[in-house]
């Protein structure tokens, strides 16, 4: 194609002005040049794209002050929050570990914003941008994007879309799993999510099912027209992450529904007693997964509460945390000394997948409700290998504890935690919880150190999964919660977040 003059030198004045405001400012008014993967199959989002389009370029060492910047002229925190998660999906396609480590962060530091005082309720989103933008950056940012414009496929009139999409996964075909998902968006979104869990509930995988939940809980932020682009994460996960085989899930999920006659069966209302619960909860994290998974079914085909069977599930994987030994020293990694459980523990991503689990049950239709419940019994299950015999805090430690005083037992609680000290802080929040004292305090306390420490990409979840399961959980069991978090917290203490110090001198906190 041949130019003239006034074109030519119009294109030497726009990279001029390009290199003296920098890419970010030039993008904003229009200047910055196509990138490779520009065209007509690039995603793009309306009035979000040039947020969007920043979150991915910028630098992450220059990303903060315009953020802030952005928040003061008035950009709302759950834009930025939109923004970076549109951007995550778009580089990463739900196939980047750290990437979709940022992206399952964005929501739990959004609501944890929220329990913050207003000066700084920017910290932990913030903390969160930073290293999203960080991680996009390292793969390329823009020019390596992951996600494209998909063509929808003609299903079938009397197929099954959820078996359509999972058959496509379980063979490796991403363009047909793509396809068909793309397929099924067209409908009502609530509807396309039901026909994915059929591919979600296909392997136990705490990424499969935590990132399919994060995906849903991020479209009260982006908007239901976006949910096509933030579940295809799931539906390229799971396509992503097949092994072959027949995993036994796959052979117990449907002999479970069929045997207990669950297909077509209304959940039940029946509550449970404290010892029903506490039974349940045993047996999910003493047995094997199998007879975990039909323990749960045998309940909700009795009728009982899908809650009350979810909370004992939860309290099983909240055991993992309690009675978790520690890293041996062959499980040494950067951030994650000996003796650590925080980060991917066992007890960690038990509980961050039990709250999924949970969560995609009150979402879906019946037979995704029993059908999340029954694997996420499994999934829980038969993890208890190495694990102590009696969880913390133990009695020798209880008996230290002397105070019922509030005031003293955070503030030893903090000590504990800054010493690193995982078995004191677990037992100075379980006197704290037992004397009677209010929750919000202790909240208050690990809340501080869930935004400034790294939780070796844990933080943000762990926090959000232990605030609803507490909201979730009984009276006489609840405090269980509080004492894991306390117990993690002090684990990861020392390995400040990168970003938080820049962002605590740009707030002034």
């Amino acid at each position: 194609m041949t130019r003239n003059r006034r074109e030519f030198l119009a294109d030497v004045g726009k990279g001029m002005l390009l290199a003296s405001v920098g890419s970010t400012l030039a993008y904003e008014l229009g200047l910055t040049p196509a990138f490779a993967g520009d065209g007509k199959d690039t995603l793009s989002f309306g009035d979000r794209e040039p947020l969007v389009a920043l979150m991915q370029e910028t630098p992450a060492d220059k990303l903060l002050p315009i953020l802030v910047d952005k928040l003061k002229n008035g950009t709302e925190l759950r834009e930025l929050v939109a923004a970076a998660a549109l951007a995550n999906a778009r580089t990463f396609g739900g196939q980047d570990y750290d990437g979709y480590h940022a992206f399952m962060a964005l929501v739990p530091a959004f609501h944890m914003a929220g329990e913050l005082p207003k000066d700084k309720q920017a910290l932990p989103v913030l903390k969160v941008l930073h290293r999203n933008t960080s991680r996009m950056q390292s793969v390329g940012g823009r020019g390596k994007e992951v996600l494209h414009t998909v063509e929808a496929a003609e299903l079938p009139i009397d197929g099954n879309g959820g078996e359509i999409l999972r058959e496509a996964a379980r063979k490796k075909d991403m363009t047909t799993a793509e396809r068909t998902f793309a397929a099924l968006a067209k409908g009502p979104i609530g509807e396309a999510y039901n026909h994915l869990q059929f591919s979600v509930q296909d392997e136990v995988d705490v990424h499969r099912v935590v990132l399919a939940w994060r995906s849903w809980a991020m479209l009260d932020l982006t908007g239901k027209d976006l949910a096509s682009t933030l579940l295809r994460q799931s539906v390229r996960y799971c396509v992503n992450e097949e092994r072959g085989g027949k995993p036994e899930i796959r052979t117990v999920l449907p002999k479970l529904l069929d045997q207990y006659k669950l297909l077509g069966k209304q959940p039940g209302k029946q509550k449970a007693d404290d010892a029903w619960v506490e039974k349940l909860s045993q047996t999910i994290y003493g047995s094997s997964r199998s007879q975990a998974a039909e323990a749960v079914a045998a309940a909700l085909a009795e009728g009982m509460s899908p809650e009350d069977i979810g909370e004992a599930m939860s309290l099983a994987a909240n055991r993992l945390v309690l009675c978790d030994p520690g890293r041996r020293k062959d499980q040494v990694q950067p951030g994650k000394p000996e003796g650590s459980i925080h980060g991917a523990s066992v007890g960690v991503h038990a509980s961050d997948s039990a709250n999924a689990w949970r969560n995609i049950a009150r979402v879906s239709n019946t037979r995704n409700l029993f059908a999340s419940l029954i694997v996420g019994a499994y999934h829980t299950a038969g993890q208890t290998g190495g694990q102590t015999k009696e969880p913390q805090p133990s009695a020798e430690q209880l008996e230290k504890i002397k105070s019922k005083d509030a005031a003293a037992l955070l503030s030893d609680a903090e000590a504990a935690i800054k010493e690193k000290d995982q078995a004191r802080a677990a037992a100075l929040i379980h006197c704290y919880g037992a004397s009677g004292h209010p929750a919000r305090a202790a909240f208050d306390l690990l809340l501080k150190f869930a935004v400034s420490e790294d939780g070796a990409l844990h933080a943000e979840k762990y926090y959000r999964t232990v605030s609803e399961e507490f909201a979730a959980t009984r009276q006489a069991f609840r405090w269980r919660q509080l004492v894991a978090l306390a117990r993690v917290t002090a684990s990861e203490y020392g390995f400040p977040a990168a970003g938080y110090s820049e962002a605590c001198g740009l707030l002034k906190v």
